[in-house]
C-alpha cells in the first residue's frame, strides 16, 4: 500500500497553521489505499443498511458517516477526527436520547464529547516533529494504568447508580458501555494506541444495546450494522497507532 511521507504535510504557511493538517488536495495521498478501501466499504455499507432498514432517521445517517469518517482519522492521529468525534458524540446523544438510553445520552454528551475536547487539545499540543497531521504517540507507565482502573471503577459504580434513577433501559450493558468508553476516552486523552482497542470492546457493547432496540424498532438495524463498521475501523486503528509507534520510536 502507498505510505505518505510526513514531511509533506508540513506547510511554510504562517498564516494558517493548522492547513496541513489535512490538505485538501493530497487527500487520496495522504490515506493509504486500504485505509481509502476500509473507509469506502464502511461508509457503502452504512448507506446500504440505511436505505433497506431506516430511510426516514436521516441523523442516524449522519452521525454514521461522520463517525466512520472520523475513525479513520483518529486511526492516522489527525486532530480533526477528535473533531468529528466530538461532532458525532453530540448527535449520537441525540439519538440515544430519543430511545431512552439514558446511559449513552450522558455517556457521550457528558463524557465522550469533553473528554473528545480535552484529546484534540492534548494531541495539537503534542504533534509528531512538528508535524500537527500527526500526534506523537505516549507509552504510559504501569502506574497510570492501575490509575485509570480505578478511576473506571468509580465511574461505572456511579453512573450504575445515575442510569438506575433515570429509569435508563437496559441498564447493565449501558452500565458496561460507560465502562468500556471511560477508558477509550482516557487513553485517547493520554495518546495511547490501546485507546483503539478499549473502542473497539464499546464497538460489541453498543451492538449488543441496540439489538436490544431493533426487537422492538427494525429500523435501529442499521444502527447495529454502523457500530459494525466501527468495531472494524477501531481494529485497524489499534494496528495502525502500532506501526506510529514504531516508526516514531526510530526516529
Amino acid at each position: 500500500m502507498a505510505k505518505i511521507n510526513a514531511s509533506n504535510l508540513k506547510t511554510t504557511d504562517t498564516k494558517s497553521s493548522y492547513s496541513h493538517i489535512l490538505p485538501i488536495k493530497s487527500v487520496l495521498k495522504y490515506f493509504t489505499k486500504g485505509e481509502l478501501i476500509l473507509w469506502g466499504i464502511s461508509t457503502v455499507v452504512i448507506v446500504i443498511s440505511f436505505l433497506i432498514f431506516d430511510r426516514e432517521n436521516y441523523l442516524t445517517l449522519l452521525a454514521s458517516v461522520i463517525g466512520i469518517t472520523s475513525l479513520i482519522l483518529c486511526a492516522k492521529g489527525n486532530p480533526i477526527g477528535q473533531v468529528l468525534m466530538i461532532i458525532f458524540g453530540c448527535i449520537y446523544g441525540y439519538i440515544s436520547f430519543d430511545f431512552s438510553y439514558y446511559g449513552e445520552m450522558i455517556t457521550y454528551v457528558g463524557m465522550t464529547v469533553p473528554m473528545a475536547i480535552f484529546s484534540l487539545v492534548s494531541w495539537l499540543k503534542n504533534p509528531f516533529n512538528g508535524n500537527k497531521a500527526e500526534v506523537k504517540v505516549n507509552r504510559l507507565k504501569g502506574k497510570e494504568y492501575i490509575l485509570m482502573i480505578l478511576l473506571n471503577i468509580i465511574v461505572t459504580v456511579a453512573f450504575y447508580y445515575i442510569l438506575g434513577a433515570f429509569g435508563t433501559a437496559n441498564i447493565i450493558p449501558s452500565t458496561v458501555s460507560v465502562t468500556t468508553s471511560f477508558g477509550a476516552a482516557y487513553l485517547t486523552f493520554r495518546r495511547s494506541p490501546y485507546y483503539a482497542l478499549w473502542y473497539a470492546a464499546n464497538d460489541l457493547v453498543l451492538i449488543v444495546l441496540w439489538i436490544l432496540a431493533a426487537m422492538e424498532d427494525i429500523s435501529y438495524l442499521s444502527v447495529i450494522i454502523c457500530f459494525a463498521a466501527f468495531f472494524a475501523n477501531d481494529v485497524y486503528g489499534f494496528v495502525s497507532w502500532r506501526k506510529m509507534e514504531k516508526r516514531q520510536a526510530a526516529g
